[in-house]
């Protein structure tokens, strides 16, 4: 097998050696071929995740469980918290006490209607990007745990600002990233309309 060299789109989180020696296929030679593979892993996974079961997504088990579905054909690491510090997220070992912590928080929101619905959702996949728990994938994780939470709660999705759990245009991965930063100081109300465009 060539070295794969892999492309990280802005504001992704680059993969340290040992985490990208943990690639499962030893035919994945590019980017698209590496690509092609985890969108297949992503759909089945996210078939699974939003058959109309109504899965409690509020606990460290389904999270683990989601991350292992969407990329275990693709990453040995699939479904485990990163054994690393990134430049963003929870420190390693603040990782599982930081989820509980959200979930619990989520919980709590939602049966006590603190905020709309679209903030709960928006701050849901805000906390879950902020932890950072695994290696890769912390994005699209944190977008389908939020459709399971909201279709579990008869709410209707987010439109993610017309893109999908693949990927973007640079202008809309740009202006994700900007809302994101905006969040992490307290105002979610450009993240809400992101979500929601």
């Amino acid at each position: 097998m060539s070295k794969l060299i892999i492309e990280y789109p802005h504001g992704a989180t680059p993969l340290d050696p040992n985490e990208i020696n943990g690639l499962i296929p030893d035919y994945i030679n590019t980017q698209g071929e590496l690509n092609a593979l985890e969108r297949e892993n992503i759909l089945d996974a996210a078939k699974w995740a939003l058959s109309g079961k109504n899965h409690d997504c509020l606990n460290a088990s389904f999270c683990f469980d989601l991350h292992k579905r969407m990329f275990s054909k693709v990453w040995k690491w699939a479904g485990k918290t990163r054994g690393t510090d990134k430049n963003i997220g929870a420190p390693k070992e603040q990782i599982l006490p930081k989820l509980k912590l959200l979930f619990d928080d989520t919980d709590f929101w939602i049966k006590n209607e603190t905020y709309q619905f679209d903030e709960i959702g928006a701050r849901f996949h805000h906390g879950l990007v902020s932890i950072h728990a695994f290696a890769n994938g912390n994005g699209r994780h944190a977008r389908l745990m939020t459709e399971v939470l909201q279709t579990a709660s008869g709410e209707t999705p987010f439109s993610w600002g017309r893109s999908d759990l693949f990927g973007s245009g640079p202008d809309v991965r740009t202006e994700y990233i900007r809302s994101l930063k905006l969040a992490d100081k307290g105002d979610f109300s450009s993240l809400i309309q992101f979500v929601k465009s």
